[in-house]
């Protein structure tokens, strides 16, 4: 019995491993329209059979190999997917070899493995929806789904001290968490963190922010301190940022603020009022009485502190005064949160989440036909594509983009073409919710990996990729979502360069360094890059390149001969050097009303505008038809 058991067993596996192959050596192309506007006439959504390069090179790795093999099946494999939704994979397939580049930058591993299970989850939720599979409780459930834009609890504290707000949508940049509260307790200590999802088979989430208030010291200290901190199952805790610091070289700055304010720590020299004689006296001035130190929080006293995210990092203001900055590390980024978490010896009054990610609801959109891209064709040149960087919860930013310079007449009638390139979330709504943004919009081109910082560098790739093998455009263009582009000056700046070949136009940074301190958030080791100063290269708010240069780009990552480079600005000015080498002829053109940290009258490009600048800029384009930074008369 035991004999013909184990006989059928290993028939069993062997007629699986036939079938899958099979699956893979045959092309599934009938389920998919063939793309039209493919310039070598292939389709970006065709199956494609996987071979990994690592199987090859490191075969004792057998189980990581298996592991890639079986992501690139869920990731690539067959969907019945509409005409429509398949707008969005437009370059989905053709970045099929990312799987074989996967180690080249950091989490790239990583990053392809959870877009694995994140594109089955959104996949079921599709087919639950196509299935008819709705009633009551499903649509009461869909409403529930929705990125809420804020969040409220009174009278917070829950049993054992331990407090819990769910936060759906994660945050974004100008999300903040506002806490009322007092010490209270023993001790007086207490902890916010904010955490992520935590992954299948582990107990504990991730710890994208750890704030740690101890009101009388540790075992470095005996002063207050405040500690700040991530924490993850692979590394464990990173390096911690005191407040104050042990040594004043380290209080570093983030987002032009200093992690700790210089006050924290030093002695409080504020007059008290002596009653027997009704006299104001310094502090300082008492005999026998020890200064006091100035720290945000103490025990019994009510506090109003908030947490900001920024765009570099999480402030903490207390009382309205700035007090701590925390910069954001690898793969621990603010679209990760998930959960305020608030434990210790507090007393809480209230919790509030505002500004949070929250998508527009497209039924009640009244110019929403106005906002739709326009259907590509064959028969229409494209003379510019430009590809914008975007995150799956900045819901509110790329219709601030829609609204304002994707108004421009060029982009209605088809001769510019936009598109937003975003990487998967690791939380389902976010992804259902952009599932959604993209079939109403036909805007987004979904990136088959979750969006962390490090890869960026793999959307620049997917935007030459875009511009070359789906629509042959003259010129390819990168630009952010928090950036303003004057499409009018770019397209005249183009025309009076009178350059097609070989162009690179931007605001060219011709004598760069890399950043060797590892505090720095552009880091790179001598691994990295060894050679002392990078080649020339354009700032990443807004650049463009000639049709060749693209096309090169996407050659050349299928060749296996692509450098990545984590830094994506600096990564193209090292593709266009290489290209230099093997004989290509390069124009530089610096444009220097490109703005890359703000706004400034007569801009081209202005960096960092929130949704409400972004329409100022447009409506003051409109009326004076000239480039006027807001908050001008």
């Amino acid at each position: 019995m035991k004999k013909w058991y184990g006989g059928a067993l290993v028939s069993s596996l062997f007629m699986l491993l036939l079938l899958r192959y099979g699956f893979m050596k045959n092309p599934v192309e009938e389920s998919y329209l063939m793309n039209p506007f493919s310039s070598n006439g292939t389709n970006p959504l065709e199956w494609v059979r996987f071979t990994a390069p690592p199987a090859l090179q490191n075969p004792g790795n057998a189980s990581q190999v298996i592991s890639i093999d079986a992501i690139a099946f869920s990731l690539f494999a067959q969907r019945n997917l509409s005409k429509g939704e398949q707008q969005s994979l437009l370059t989905w397939n053709l970045l099929k070899n990312l799987i074989n580049h996967s180690h080249a930058l950091p989490n790239g591993v990583e990053a392809i493995k959870e877009a694995g299970s994140a594109w089955n989850s959104l996949m079921d939720s599709i087919e639950e929806e196509k299935l008819g599979y709705v009633n009551d409780n499903s649509s009461r459930k869909a409403k529930e789904k929705q990125c809420p834009h804020f969040l409220n609890k009174m009278n917070a504290t829950e049993p054992e001290s331990h407090y819990k707000m769910r936060v759906p949508c994660g945050l974004t940049q100008g999300s903040s968490i506002t806490i009322i509260g007092l010490p209270n307790g023993l001790l007086g200590d207490f902890r916010i963190d904010l955490t992520g999802e935590a992954l299948p088979g582990e107990p504990d989430p991730p710890i994208i922010l750890h704030y740690n208030v101890r009101l009388h010291g540790d075992k470095i200290t005996e002063d207050p301190v405040i500690v700040q901190n991530t924490w993850t199952i692979a590394h464990d805790w990173g390096e911690e940022v005191r407040c104050p610091p042990p040594t004043p070289e380290e209080n570093e700055k983030v987002d032009e603020l200093e992690q700790c304010n210089k006050l924290v720590g030093k002695d409080d020299n504020r007059t008290i009022r002596v009653h027997s004689h009704g006299l104001r006296l310094p502090l300082m001035g008492l005999q026998g009485v020890k200064p006091r130190r100035y720290f945000p929080f103490k025990q019994g006293s009510l506090f109003v502190a908030t947490l900001r995210v920024g765009p570099e990092g999480v402030q903490m203001t207390v009382d309205g005064k700035h007090v701590t900055s925390f910069a954001y590390r690898e793969t621990l980024e603010p679209w990760l949160v998930s959960e305020v978490r608030i434990s210790g010896d507090v007393k809480l009054i209230s919790v509030l989440a505002s500004g949070l990610p929250t998508s527009e609801d497209s039924d009640h959109t009244v110019d929403i036909e106005a906002l739709k891209s326009v259907p590509l064709s064959l028969q229409r040149p494209v003379d510019l594509f430009i590809g914008v960087f975007s995150t799956a919860n900045n819901f509110k930013r790329r219709m601030a983009v829609r609204r304002t310079w994707m108004q421009y007449p060029e982009v209605r009638s088809g001769t510019v073409v936009v598109r937003f390139f975003v990487g998967l979330h690791k939380n389902h709504i976010v992804n259902d919710e952009l599932w959604n943004e993209a079939r109403t919009y036909g805007d987004i081109q979904l990136m088959p990996f979750v969006d962390y910082y490090s890869l960026i560098t793999w959307k620049t790739l997917a935007i030459c990729t875009f511009g070359t093998e789906v629509v042959s455009a003259k010129f390819v263009m990168k630009t952010d979502d928090d950036a303003f582009v004057r499409l009018d000056e770019v397209m005249a700046s183009l025309s009076r360069i009178n350059v097609t070949h070989g162009l690179l136009y931007g605001l060219i940074n011709s004598d760069s360094q890399p950043h060797r301190s590892t505090d720095s958030k552009w880091f790179i080791s001598p691994e990295e890059w060894s050679e002392e100063k990078y080649p020339p290269w354009a700032h990443g708010p807004g650049y463009v390149v000639s049709h060749d240069i693209a096309k090169a780009v996407y050659k050349r990552f299928n060749e296996v001969r692509l450098k990545m480079f984590k830094l994506e600005d600096v990564a193209m000015g090292i593709w266009i050097a290489d290209m230099q080498k093997d004989g290509l002829e390069v124009h530089y053109e610096k444009e220097e009303r490109i703005f890359n940290e703000g706004c400034k009258d007569g801009y081209v490009i202005a960096h960092y505008q929130g949704p409400r600048e972004m329409m100022c800029l447009w409506q003051k384009l409109q009326e004076t038809k000239r480039a006027r930074c807001c908050g001008d008369p």
